[in-house]
């Protein structure tokens, strides 16, 4: 069983994460952000993860920027560690998922070099409205941090994103999920690393 535990404490926040990637989809969020919760248990459901993020301190007094890239940067980490030297991996996953209007594309890489690309079609003249105080912008910084941290290649395409916020970023997550749990899945005629070059960091 992959499975990792990982703390971050810093003067904005005390977040922890537990992560089984071996799991059935289970989660228990509570970021201190009600909306990035939600997605989070999508993310999980999809991907059939076990984890469990909890924030015992945030200055959300101030704002949520600071909560919502910790998220996404301990996410990154549990993952990173849960997956040791990612051994015999799939390595690349792809997904797609719809709601409404919208359909979102995810593919991911876990190849050591972490970077984020978004690109949304048409080219929106104007984001997603704020909902819950979550604004299209900290989901882009929640992934960015994701991420880098985990050291994947992150490529998000967007068709149609609506004006109301949920009905575009449900199907990210949703797609996100699936397609790392395609690329964590461990290929039997894999024997070692799955990189030309023996290793990645």
């Amino acid at each position: 069983m992959r499975k990792a535990v990982k703390e971050r404490n810093t003067k904005e926040t005390r977040i922890k994460a537990v992560l089984n990637i071996d799991g059935s989809g289970e989660a228990k969020i509570n970021s201190g952000i009600g909306f990035l919760d939600h997605m989070l248990e999508l993310f999980a459901f999809w991907g059939k993860f076990d984890l469990e993020i909890i924030t015992s301190e945030a200055d959300l007094k101030v704002d949520i920027h600071h909560t919502n890239e910790d998220a996404g940067i301990i996410l990154g980490q549990v993952f990173k560690e849960a997956l040791g030297d990612k051994v015999g991996i799939a390595r690349n996953g792809f997904a797609s998922f719809p709601m409404e209007d919208v359909t979102a594309y995810v593919s991911v890489d876990i190849s050591g070099r972490g970077s984020f690309k978004l690109s949304i079609n048409p080219a929106a003249s104007a984001l997603p409205t704020p909902q819950e105080n979550y604004e299209f912008k900290y989901a882009e910084h929640f992934f960015e941090a994701f991420a880098k941290q985990l050291g994947m290649n992150l490529n998000i395409k967007l068709d149609n994103p609506s004006p109301d916020l949920h009905a575009t970023l449900e199907p990210v997550f949703k797609a996100l999920g699936k397609a790392l749990g395609e690329a964590v899945q461990i290929d039997p005629r894999r024997k070692g690393v799955p990189s030309t070059k023996g290793v990645i960091d």
